[in-house]
């Protein structure tokens, strides 16, 4: 296989630790780089090191502080572009912007679009995302996109965590079937069931019906994104109501903002499982909440991208 030469880190401020993990299972070091703020807000950043022909990957998800984060992003890939890199890949674990999709009100923007267009403008020659809100996300770039899932990390906790002989896997809408059924599979095909809901507004969800049989079983509700944790609240108060034993919750992205800290530890459930595509900083870690780390398949996606060998090849493995 066709070797692109070096690999080179780079990373921006938003989390630093997933980056930490991801060049110690590389075993290499995090490219030398000062990406910092001048005094009215502006993105400085500072290359100290040549990256001319290089394979250089910039990982940076884009979370809260979505903006700046987005623009240490793009101010990142255009220094390195300019600065003569061989490639660059630009590693997105968590994609900001990424509920803003489509059209659903008159005169709203498609913002996931448009930030696939300021990635790709900036010069970024593929991307690298995790769990996308919405698959045809990929089809918004132009570039070769590689999308992974944390799904079979998360059903490795369970498995290993708690007796699933029992289970039922859970959608808490409509839309999460598919990957509820994906989870279902990595616990030896457990059942699913399903979470009708209305949304009377943002950021509100009201749970209305389950659809499926949880009477006596223990139930593990799957989700992308756990923003402020109002939809897997309500869903895991919902599946206690129809007759669930033990609940639990798990999202591929902890955006965990506003009361959401407070909701989950106040919650039915018993443990709510993310992962570390976002940074999750000690204020607001608590006993309900585990991280799994998702470094081992983005430094095992970083080093086949590299080789040119396949991505697909590393969930056949699981």
């Amino acid at each position: 296989m066709h070797n692109h030469g070096d690999i080179v880190i780079f990373s921006g401020n938003s989390n630093p630790e997933l980056v930490d993990k991801i060049c110690k299972l590389l075993k290499i070091p995090l490219g030398d780089c000062n990406v910092n703020q001048f005094s009215d807000g502006e993105i400085s950043i500072d290359i100290k090191e040549s990256v001319r022909g290089k394979d250089v990957f910039v990982i940076q998800p884009t979370s809260a502080s979505v903006n700046d984060h987005l623009m240490e992003l793009l101010i990142l890939i255009d220094a390195l572009k300019r600065a003569s890199a061989g490639r660059i890949n630009a590693v997105v674990p968590y994609y900001g912007y990424a509920r803003q999709d489509r059209k659903v009100r008159a005169r709203e923007p498609i913002t996931a679009k448009l930030v696939a267009n300021l990635i790709a403008t900036s010069g970024a020659n593929r991307v690298v995302c995790m769990d996308l809100h919405a698959g045809q996300i990929q089809g918004y770039f132009d570039i070769p996109v590689d999308h992974l899932t944390a799904i079979p990390y998360l059903a490795d906790y369970f498995n290993e965590n708690i007796d699933v002989s029992n289970v039922v896997a859970v959608s808490p809408d409509l839309g999460g079937v598919t990957r509820t059924r994906n989870f279902a599979e990595k616990l030896g095909s457990a059942p699913i069931a399903i979470i009708e809901k209305r949304r009377p507004k943002a950021n509100e969800s009201e749970v209305m019906n389950v659809i499926g049989s949880i009477e006596g079983k223990d139930c593990i509700l799957v989700d992308d994104i756990a923003d402020t944790a109002g939809t897997m609240c309500k869903a895991a108060e919902a599946l206690k109501k129809y007759g669930a034993k033990k609940i639990y919750g798990c999202a591929s992205h902890g955006v965990l903002s506003g009361p959401a800290i407070d909701r989950i530890n106040n919650s039915v459930m018993e443990k709510f499982v993310i992962t570390d595509t976002i940074h999750l900083p000690e204020e607001k870690r608590s006993e309900k909440i585990d991280i799994v780390s998702v470094a081992p398949i983005l430094a095992s996606a970083i080093q086949r991208i590299n080789t040119d060998n396949s991505i697909s090849k590393i969930f056949d493995e699981e």
